[in-house]
């Protein structure tokens, strides 16, 4: 599993023009499923996730994390965080799990996330085609990787 994660004043996803998830202050998490995701990736990515210390503390410091500032969760499935360009340029998805599994695995990870929070989690729409509009704060992004 894969996760672009930036720290963000405000995200939302929109799909056809429609807004389908939004948050305010929190992690905007660009997802990637891997073909050899198991739930021990799950639960390591969930755990990350809600304990990253990214946010300031009162001197300045990356100290806190969304769950220390009661933040919220925005998370965008991105299979194209498995592209693999070693030969040519057009990528290879060949290490993304296939879109069936990956839709099933994809909705349990909510599913999980959600249960082991109690901040507002918000998502795009599994293989849309979305426009995803957000204000890094920092900017901070961090790769998470499993």
């Amino acid at each position: 599993m894969r996760a672009v994660v930036q720290r963000v004043s405000r995200a939302a996803v929109r799909v056809d023009g429609q807004t389908v998830g939004e948050i305010g202050h929190g992690l905007l998490v660009l997802l990637g499923i891997g073909k050899h995701d198991t739930d021990t990736t799950t639960d390591w990515m969930i755990n990350k996730l809600l304990a990253l210390r990214i946010f300031p503390d009162d001197d300045g410091k990356m100290n806190r994390s969304v769950t220390d500032i009661a933040g919220s969760l925005l998370i965008v499935s991105q299979f194209t965080l498995y592209g693999v360009l070693e030969k040519g340029t057009r990528p290879s998805f060949s290490d993304a799990m296939p879109p069936a599994d990956a839709e099933k695995f994809y909705h349990e990870f909510m599913r999980r996330l959600r249960a082991a929070t109690a901040l507002a989690v918000a998502e795009g729409r599994f293989a849309a085609m979305m426009d995803v509009d957000l204000v890094n704060d920092g900017p901070v992004t961090i790769i998470l990787e499993r």
